[in-house]
């Protein structure tokens, strides 16, 4: 609201010639109250016996005068902050309030003289649970509305007696800015001239109980940085630059491409870096290991930054820690254009209890169920979503939508699937009900996780949706119109587990644990997976990759490449946790994040942790350039044991086939001996076989037990050595 030159000459005008009809006392009183439904009957320019009644509610007001055609009309002051009268007028005109306060004049369009700017079709929408695009129809929405520029505010509080809007604009008082309720819907509605982007917010709700108090945004696209907590009126402004990118994500789809994700936690993989100076850095450093993508722990806001980001109070924000969202739209661009997709962990499964966010929003349950036993998680102290309401639902769906297309993510990794999809999920009996079906599966969370797959890949060409799920639920990535949940990935947490407990075993031991590293191919092809080594797996005792193998350093290092050797030549897409690519030893903290100093030669990096990286550059360089690796992931036919059973000798070996035929052959021996003269069988089409990359090569860090010549078969078998503690990847030569 402009402050008004008081040099220039005041306009003159007729006094008022009556005085406004009075409010009735109850509409008075819930008006001042924060608890009138439909303020606009009350507020601005009515017709009226004798003219146009003109009412203003300006608290700490000093005067309120009416502005037509240039000349100034004084209201009557009604008390408690309402301002009124009368001007002989046939129609409503044109007009401004020009209000005194202690510190001068302020000129501004009354929010009251203006239609609602939410029309009827998304009302509807909203109503039935489908709207897609919702954030454009629920939050603050700087606009121009009938001729006047400033923010559309609106939210969803069906419960709410009354809802007003208050900001720094107000003092953080809401008497002055009471929105009205668009009916069925739950939405309240006011237009608010002259506020802009920057301004910050939140919404005043007074509860059917008489409680009164102040929410943030849940639609809110910005915030302030924590611990502070508004709202913050917000546009988007970036020009994107990565049109190619986005036209030709999709060509292949992801089962069929190479697939290798670089986890990453921004607040601390460069300590004190902002979105834009991480768009100077990450990109470069991710292009140059080779990775195909980024994963990014949850951006959107939290309050607690121990949470990681899995404790989300504002899920259509990211994080202001780091910028404005223009400014991580500045860093995804940047990584798209280095050829880089990117990856969001999504938190639909649960949210904060904060009193300031979602939480029991309108003063009830409202994005959690209204049953106790199933509003909270046992695990996190958090509420569930209550996944059987449409308004969550699509508050949730449309969040999925919203980053894909406002912020150009290819892709959503959803956090604690299991939690969601079994009704006892870490409760004990008498803590849940069965479903209709007498079951412990929540056929609502189901629900919602199909609509949220069937929609996203309907909207967002070329993304795809990855399930954190630990279970052996049936499905999860056949397509929904099978019967599946829908998504495109899922971890392989039974991979993870099985393998790093063979390796955490001392080699005299493993033969006793073979069968941990065989059994994934029991059930490879059940759904379509990525081997996940991520940051649950390096953080809370679980201890650094690296530090979970047996032995000196040497061995530990030795088992820790040989371990991502024949973990790029298994099956299924790869992921691998920021700081393993080389070899930290400590466990992730997120107050200072890797330890970078490691790669410093002054600290021998160049044999412990330079090494390292430079494997984990190689095995992305030739598993990229070898389509055997990862064209026929979900395709039994892709893969073939070698050796499967070499218990005593802690040996596996098997070839990789692409969609032509041609085949990789690796081998890994998790035994700190040299093989010699070790006899395999290979295909017989195969005339020689060359040692494409070698886990123990002096260049990253091992005792160079190498096999420098071409192998040819005799009589269908090849005789190589191989390292200790190390694996080997073999492809044609001719």
């Amino acid at each position: 609201m402009a402050l008004r030159d008081t040099s220039l000459p005041e306009p003159s005008g007729p006094a008022l010639c009556a005085s406004a009809p009075s409010l009735e006392a109850g509409d008075r009183e819930r008006l001042l109250a924060g608890r009138h439904h439909d303020p606009h009957a009350l507020l601005g320019a009515h017709p009226v016996a004798g003219g146009i009644a003109f009412r203003a509610l300006r608290p700490y007001a000093r005067a309120v005068s009416v502005v037509v055609a240039g000349e100034r009309h004084k209201l009557a002051s009604e008390g408690d902050g309402l301002f009124s009268g009368v001007l002989p007028l046939a129609a409503i005109p044109e007009y401004t309030l020009l209000v005194t306060y202690a510190d001068g004049e302020h000129e501004a369009a009354d929010p009251y003289r203006f239609l609602p700017a939410l029309g009827e079709l998304d009302l509807h929408l909203v109503r039935e649970g489908r709207h897609e695009q919702l954030w454009k129809a629920l939050g603050a929405e700087p606009m121009t509305h009938q001729g006047v520029t400033g923010t559309r505010f609106t939210v969803w509080a069906p419960n709410a007696q009354g809802v007003r809007v208050a900001g720094e604009f107000t003092c953080w008082d809401g008497t002055a800015l009471p929105m009205r309720s668009l009916g069925a819907s739950g939405v309240w509605e006011l237009f608010v001239p002259g506020i802009g982007e920057g301004a910050r917010y939140k919404f005043e709700i007074t509860s059917r109980y008489g409680g009164r108090f102040l929410k943030a945004d849940p639609m809110a696209r910005r915030t302030e940085v924590p611990p502070a907590t508004a709202s913050v009126v917000t546009a988007a402004h970036h020009e994107w630059g990565d049109a190619e990118w986005m036209a030709h994500r999709g060509d292949t789809p992801v089962h069929e491409a190479p697939f290798s994700v670089y986890e990453v936690h921004l607040p601390s993989w460069r300590a004190g870096l902002t979105y834009r100076q991480l768009a100077e850095e990450l990109p470069a450093y991710v292009k140059d290991l080779g990775f195909t993508h980024v994963e990014l722990m949850p951006v959107a806001e939290h309050p607690y930054g121990p949470s990681w980001g899995y404790q989300v109070t504002s899920y259509y924000a990211p994080t202001s820690r780091l910028g404005t969202p223009d400014d991580l739209r500045f860093l995804i661009d940047a990584l798209h254009r280095a050829g880089i997709g990117v990856i969001m962990d999504w938190v639909p499964a649960h949210f904060p209890k904060d009193d300031w966010a979602l939480a029991r929003f309108d003063g009830d349950p409202l994005y959690e169920p209204g049953d106790s036993r199933r509003a909270e998680h046992p695990d996190w102290g958090t509420y569930e979503f209550d996944f059987g309401r449409v308004e969550v639902r699509n508050f949730l769906v449309a969040n999925a939508v919203y980053w894909c297309e406002e912020f150009h993510i290819d892709g959503l990794r959803v956090d604690a699937v299991a939690s969601m999809l079994y009704l006892d999920y870490s409760r004990d009996s008498g803590q849940w009900t069965p479903n209709v079906h007498g079951g412990r599966e929540d056929l609502d969370a189901v629900a919602f996780l199909q609509e949220m797959n069937a929609t996203v890949y309907r909207r967002a060409p070329g993304v795809v949706t990855i399930a954190e799920e630990s279970t052996a639920w049936d499905g999860v990535t056949r397509p929904t119109d099978g019967g599946g949940l829908g998504f495109g990935l899922k971890w392989n947490m039974g991979w993870m587990h099985d393998s790093l407990g063979y390796m955490s075993h001392e080699p005299v031991h493993r033969k006793y644990h073979h069968n941990e590293m065989t059994f994934s191919m029991v059930y490879a092809y059940s759904e379509n997976y990525v081997l996940p080594i991520s940051h649950d797996e390096v953080v809370h005792g679980k201890r650094a990759l690296v530090s979970k193998m047996p032995g000196d350093w040497w061995q530990q290092r030795a088992d820790h490449r040989a371990y991502l050797g024949f973990m790029w030549a298994h099956p299924g897409k790869q992921l691998l946790f920021m700081g393993q690519e080389f070899a930290q030893g400590a466990e992730w903290s997120e107050t200072h994040g890797p330890d970078w100093w490691l790669l410093d030669p002054a600290y021998g990096a160049e044999a412990d942790h330079r090494g390292v990286r430079d494997l984990v550059r190689d095995l992305n360089t030739v598993y990229r350039d070898t389509p055997a690796l990862w064209q026929r992931d979900i395709d039994p036919a892709g893969f073939r044991w070698v050796v499967g059973d070499a218990a005593e000798d802690n040996v596996f070996a098997f070839l990789r086939f692409a969609a032509d035929g041609s085949p990789l052959l690796a081998v890994s021996n998790f035994s700190p001996v040299v093989r010699a003269d070790y006899r395999l069988s290979v295909p017989d089409e195969v005339p020689a076989w060359r040692e494409v990359l070698n886990t123990d090569a002096a260049r990253y860090g091992g005792g160079d037990v190498t096999n420098p010549d071409d192998l040819k078969p005799e009589s269908g078998r090849i005789s190589l050595t191989l390292p200790p503690l190390a694996t080997v990847w073999l492809t044609p030569f001719q």
